[in-house]
């Protein structure tokens, strides 16, 4: 009750304020300090209501819904402080709480810039009272009650002193598939307790606790940076639709700059910190999987970077003179996508309508939270934009055109245009299950190995270019000695690493190029102005980036590997031994020990399985060895501990190989395993592998496919029958080297005999090349904005 009156006055505050300042806004005097100080009472009551969830996470008050579903009292410190955005209700509360405090940071950067204040803080309130709505106790309340809504309750979270009282056993329920037996929280068990004296805090002892793929060190960072990002983003979107309310467009894009710069560059860190959780934690066996709700967050980073190269054009026409700069249009309307698309992305999100296409994807919210959000949308989009369209006579003063071909213009905004592209092809591939169509990854990875060499290209080529225009001969002079190395470095890669793929090759020239380009300029002013360093440091930061996507994507060789117990198996040079395994973190986990041993070095790995009691899943934890020029990653598949001591009479087929029985010959052809086998496989939904085998016998040939098939645990095997060749196979067993039948005739019983009981441990290991330049990559990009960042706040001040 406490929470949700402090949100309420909160949300009351918030619309107050809105109003405040549109009055200053409007020529109202005497508003302007009245909203002020109800923003700020808005966002200590915010802070406050955070505070409030925290300290109720903390000591286990499972009164709350929310808590009681996203903890439990086996959670450490970290992980219960982070359980605070686990869910759905409380990651729009993290967002909301950055955002307030972001807004008290606005407020004072706007208060020194002229008139600024209202009309930001204006757009900005609107935001945040979106925001206190959703949190209300009419949507997505973090502060509900257990009660209000049924849900139910395994006996194990029931305080056993209470269990035996007679009106408790009314609402004790029994699954018939599941055995388990639970207690119903609701109203009417609330009301009983109540007249018993008993307190909900007392009666549920214990919560549901987080999924367990959330139960990670990232969990504490990765949601808070990737929602500074988010909260970031409804900046240039506020100054954007500021510009547009007093139609003045000759300060904004100096004020709104350095927050562009601030909030892109931290939310490509935040997609990156979650990039590198799924590659430790989830066992994709990468760090992108083009999954849709990662995609979401990449779409408004791109058109961010995108608004970033063109605002530079338009503050350097302003400052030549030119009326109101080079592509304001493209800017405001960029400016105010970014938010759009950080909506959308929370609507894919959260809206449920992902749920069957994105591991990250909430549950279905209900009607009422999916139309709300469609009302979030489409307000600010309808805001935004018609704007835009009423201020279009003004947007359309022209600045000079007279910048030639060869000029930084033109070469920043194609770069823009190719980043937009990208976003596009993004948006396209995400959107593509609302209507019922999904793409492949390969989609995404074909359309923009393209894109990203003319991105790599541009990089160093619009550095190269002077403003305005460029001789042929100054572009030639300024390229020679850049081109030079780019090859003799391009030629070093594709020949020490083996790149052969001419688009990999294009890629890696492109890479260089950027790179020599960008590390020429940083040597050439790194001793005389070092705040001049920031987009050079972000292009280099790129550019090692691609070089790392290179190596440990697109070079990255992966096999399928059963380990036998005691038994060596060779895999890219490295002898691998399974030698057991052993219980961990207090017997809840298993840690698989594997031994790896090369050239005389010796080093282990463990990666790790386990039955989550969260969902009754098997989950697995990939072992990484990190290495100078490349990681080892060991991702588990499986475990069979060769309980049989007896087995049918089987044969074993590998792929491309024939067995003959009784004069019918069986030939293993391929397997059948869909791009998601692997996905499921690792988060442990139910999926089918198939083996399609070609039948020869009584003049007939036949193609048929046998399934493995792995649903709620249990695995089943299908067989094949023929009456014409009085032929049964069942399929026994299917590895990564191929396939075990027994085979019988229709009319008998397979034999058995007697076999050597194996622990077999079948892994997924690959080999990625260079994977460290991709964090390096991603954390000298960051830095660059961030110097970026420091050089433009003071160009934002009013002189």
């Amino acid at each position: 009750m406490v929470g949700s009156v402090i949100l309420s006055l909160a949300l009351v505050f918030s619309i107050i304020s809105m109003v405040l300042y549109y009055l200053t806004f409007k020529g109202y005097n005497n508003t302007l300090n009245f909203a002020r100080v109800f923003y700020h009472a808005m966002a200590i009551f915010v802070i406050a209501a955070s505070t409030f969830l925290w300290y109720a996470i903390l000591t286990h008050q499972y009164q709350y819904k929310y808590i009681f579903s996203y903890s439990n009292n086996s959670l450490s410190t970290g992980l219960l402080l982070s359980s605070f955005w686990g869910g759905q209700e409380g990651s729009f509360m993290l967002w909301l709480l950055l955002t307030a405090i972001i807004g008290v940071i606005l407020q004072s950067y706007a208060s020194k810039r002229g008139d600024l204040e209202p009309r930001v803080m204006t757009v900005f309130t609107l935001a945040t009272t979106f925001l206190l709505v959703m949190v209300s106790p009419w949507f997505k309340n973090p502060f509900e009650y257990i009660w209000v809504t049924p849900v139910f309750i395994e006996l194990k979270s029931i305080n056993p002193q209470f269990l035996n009282m007679p009106f408790i056993q009314n609402f004790i329920f029994s699954d018939q598939q599941t055995g388990g037996s639970f207690v119903q929280m609701s109203k009417d068990l609330y009301a009983q307790l109540t007249l018993s004296g008993i307190s909900v805090n007392d009666f549920i002892i214990n919560g549901r606790g987080l999924n367990p793929q959330l139960l990670n060190f990232w969990m504490q960072i990765h949601p808070p940076i990737l929602f500074i990002g988010f909260a970031m983003a409804t900046v240039p979107f506020a100054f954007a639709l500021a510009a547009l309310m007093k139609d003045d467009y000759k300060e904004w894009i100096n004020q709104a700059f350095p927050w562009t710069l601030a909030g892109t560059g931290i939310l490509g860190l935040g997609i990156m910190l979650g990039g590198y959780w799924a590659y430790e934690m989830l066992g994709w066996g990468g760090y992108w999987a083009w999954d849709p709700v990662e995609n979401s967050s990449l779409i408004p980073w791109l058109i961010g970077v995108a608004a970033i190269h063109t605002m530079l054009v338009q503050k350097r026409s302003q400052q030549k003179g030119e009326g109101i700069g080079r592509y304001a249009k493209t800017n405001l309307i960029l400016s105010i996508l970014v938010y759009v698309l950080v909506l959308y992305s929370t609507f894919l999100t959260r809206s449920g309508v992902l749920g069957d296409a994105s591991v990250h994807s909430f549950v279905d919210p209900g009607m009422l939270v999916y139309l709300f959000l469609i009302v979030f949308i489409s307000s600010f989009a309808l805001l935004g934009f018609g704007m835009i369209a009423f201020r279009w006579k003004s947007l359309n003063q022209q600045a000079p055109q007279d910048e030639g071909l060869l000029s930084r213009e033109l070469a920043l905004f194609t770069a823009a245009v190719v980043l937009c592209a990208s976003a596009l092809i993004v948006f396209v591939g995400t959107s593509s299950p609302l209507f019922g169509q999904s793409v492949d990854t390969s989609f995404y990875n074909e359309m923009h190995v393209p894109l990203a060499i003319i991105v790599g290209l541009l990089n160093g080529i619009s550095l190269i270019l002077k403003w305005k225009n460029t001789s042929t001969k100054e572009l030639v002079n300024g390229s020679l000695r850049a081109l030079a190395i780019s090859v003799l470095l391009t030629i070093l890669i594709v020949v020490f690493g083996g790149v052969k793929d001419i688009m990999m090759i294009l890629l890696t020239f492109a890479a260089a190029f950027a790179l020599v380009v960008n590390a020429e300029i940083v040597i050439n002013i790194i001793r005389k102005n070092l705040k001049m360093l920031g987009a050079y440091l972000a292009h280099i930061g790129l550019a090692i980036f691609i070089l790392g996507v290179i190596g440990s994507a697109a070079h990255s060789t992966e096999k399928t590997i059963d380990l036998v117990k005691g038994k060596p198996v060779e895999a890219f040079g490295y002898q691998m031994v399974f030698t057991g395994y052993e219980p961990i973190e207090n017997g809840t986990k298993y840690a698989f020990k594997i031994k790896l041993n090369k050239d005389g070095k010796e080093y282990s790995a463990a990666p790790v399985m386990y039955i989550a009691e969260y969902n009754n899943s098997l989950m697995r934890e990939p072992s990484i060895l990190v290495m100078p020029t490349k990681d080892i990653y060991i991702a588990p598949l499986g475990y069979d501990e060769g309980s049989g001591q007896t087995k049918n009479n089987s044969i074993s087929i590998a792929k491309g190989e024939t067995a003959d029985y009784n004069g019918v010959k069986i030939t293993f052809t391929k397997f059948n395993m869909s791009p998601d086998v692997m996905k499921a496989m690792q988060e442990g939904r139910d999926f089918q592998i198939g083996a399609v085998i070609t039948i020869e016998g009584n003049g007939k040939k036949d193609e048929v496919e046998l399934l493995r098939k792995q649903s709620g645990g249990e695995v089943e095997f299908t067989a094949y029958e023929s009456k014409d060749l009085n032929l049964k196979l069942q399929l026994a067993n299917l590895s990564a080297t191929g396939i075990e039948l027994i085979p019988s005739t229709l009319d008998s019983q397979p034999e058995t005999k007697v076999r050597e009981k194996q622990e077999v441990l079948t892994v997924n290991a690959s080999v990625k090349p260079f994977v460290s330049l991709v964090w390096i990559g991603v954390l000298v990009m960051v830095l660059g904005f961030f110097v970026a960042v420091a050089r433009r706040l003071k160009d934002s001040l009013i002189g």
